[in-house]
């Protein structure tokens, strides 16, 4: 099974695509491991995959684009979630609901993929922002703080917060906005880049390469990164704004901290 390309990854301002759809299936039909991804998912609900795509998968701790997927024949397909196949490597799957069950795709349509813009710009402002933070943090307390890196993040406005190793003190939290704002006005430019292992080499960021096997990647495929030129480097494969000022104010909620874990958690207005 060939992987689904993934359009928004080489142009985040493709927010509608033409597409060829390869299978329809109802989601009682998955197989287990996928059904747990929709745990919301009806009788009547569909999964859909496409040979490209221009929804972004729910992962990297970015939510899944929704929006639409409509055939020339007038079959109307309403994506309420997208996540990377449990089963098949590199599939993305589509959920969701046709809007006349008598009307549905098949193998072989051509359809039109068009993404909810407003929701996808809310994520990416979320999703760059969360890399600001996280960039504000190592480089104001990675030699302060014993047993320091970067863990993992969450990007839902609801929850959007970054994950450190060690004790990140309550005293930091001023400071740390500070140096956010900071980033957030200097309008630093946001852009995407393709790297293998050599490039991290040389630009000394070996502890950031990436498991290539462990994410299922041939070896001479090269691993896409988000550059906030001035401040930090990513391996990234979430969508993002051009440039830091595009996040809007990015106001540092709170530090917690728990078993040698501390998380810094933000919001945007």
């Amino acid at each position: 099974m060939q992987r689904t390309y993934l359009a928004f990854q080489h142009n985040a301002k493709l927010h509608a695509l033409q597409t060829v759809v390869t299978t329809i299936r109802s989601v009682a039909a998955l197989e287990e491991a996928n059904k747990g991804l929709y745990k919301q998912g009806q009788e009547d609900d569909h999964v859909v995959v496409t040979e490209q795509t221009v929804f972004h998968p729910q992962g990297g701790g970015q939510p899944s684009d929704t929006g639409i997927m409509e055939s020339a024949d007038g079959a109307s397909f309403d994506v309420s979630m997208v996540r990377m196949s449990a089963v098949v490597d590199g599939e993305v799957l589509h959920f969701g609901k046709f809007k006349n069950p008598s009307s549905i795709f098949k193998p072989g349509d051509s359809i039109t993929q068009t993404i909810n813009s407003e929701k996808r710009l809310l994520y990416s402002r979320y999703h760059t922002a969360g890399h600001v933070l996280g960039s504000a943090v190592r480089h104001l307390l990675e030699k302060e703080v014993a047993n320091f890196d970067e863990l993992k993040a969450s990007h839902f406005p609801d929850s959007a917060s970054c994950e450190f190793q060690g004790l990140i003190e309550r005293k930091w939290k001023d400071t740390i906005q500070g140096r956010v704002d900071e980033y957030i006005d200097k309008d630093m430019p946001v852009e995407i880049d393709w790297w293998d292992e050599n490039d991290f080499k040389a630009n000394g960021l070996e502890r950031l390469i990436p498991d290539r096997k462990a994410m299922g990647m041939a070896d001479d495929e090269k691993f896409r990164v988000v550059k906030i030129v001035g401040a930090e480097v990513y391996p990234c494969g979430g969508t993002h704004v051009d440039s830091t000022q595009l996040c809007g104010k990015t106001n540092v909620k709170k530090i917690s901290r728990a078993k040698g874990v501390s998380r810094v958690s933000y919001m945007l207005p």
